[in-house]
């Protein structure tokens, strides 16, 4: 049954891969019109049906993707969203089931050019695009970006493991980019969310894609973060967050 899995995987990633540049293609400049013409709310709307679409490409590979959400996350304030990272196939659906908190990415700013559609929005939607070899830009860029949020009541995403995880099992969380996010989203909640078995659609690598992965994306329970000191906060988040991951 895996050598016939590992035979079907070939076909499907090559339609994969035709679908998800397709995807890019189509909507770089349907971004550009929307933000240019019509400003934030449409190209927001855009950017949603973007994410659904590439989703949508995932379902290819006969991927499934259970999203997990029994709480009451709280509306109209600032949210940082804090998750495990297992890879590029953790953004569109937590960008999508997300999409009416307005989350924006902390990124790498190698992500910011090259990248049709993708790197359109990190640049133009809000998300902040740092130099991980260059801490003094990064902070800076991170207080901007967290002031933007607080002022907006629009909602980080930060990995604090910095890059993926190959294997699933969570690296050590830093405590830099959260810390500056907390000090200047004073309003925010911190929503920790585990994510699992996506890491398994690389596995083999870049070709091909692996077949039938099941995704899944927990969230827990908000904690507000002028409710407790910054140390405590940041434990308990990685606590629940590495407690539930499946490896």
């Amino acid at each position: 049954m895996n050598f016939l899995k590992k035979i079907i995987a070939y076909p499907l990633t090559i339609i994969y891969y035709l679908f998800f540049g397709l995807t890019l293609l189509i909507f770089h400049p349907i971004q550009w019109l929307a933000n240019n013409l019509f400003g934030y709310k449409v190209h927001k709307k855009t950017v949603d049906i973007f994410n659904l679409c590439l989703i949508g490409c995932l379902y290819i590979l006969g991927t499934r993707i259970t999203f997990i959400n029994k709480q009451n996350i709280p509306t109209n304030v600032p949210l940082i969203i804090v998750s495990n990272h297992q890879g590029l196939y953790d953004i569109s659906p937590l960008s999508w089931f997300l999409r009416k908190y307005h989350p924006k990415f902390v990124s790498k700013k190698e992500l910011g050019k090259g990248l049709p559609s993708i790197s359109y929005n990190l640049r133009h939607g809000g998300s902040v695009l740092i130099d991980r070899k260059n801490p003094k830009q990064a902070i800076g860029a991170i207080i901007n970006f967290g002031k933007y949020l607080e002022k907006n009541k629009h909602s980080a995403v930060i990995f604090p493991e910095g890059t993926r995880s190959r294997t699933g099992v969570p690296k050590k969380f830093s405590s830099n980019g959260l810390k500056t996010l907390v000090k200047f989203m004073p309003s925010s909640y911190v929503v920790p969310v585990t994510i699992n078995n996506s890491y398994k659609l690389l596995e083999k690598g870049q070709f091909p894609l692996a077949i039938k992965t099941h995704l899944t994306f927990e969230v827990h329970k908000p904690i507000e973060v002028k409710s407790t000191s910054f140390e405590n906060l940041f434990e308990k988040t990685e606590q629940v967050i590495k407690n539930a991951v499946i490896v």
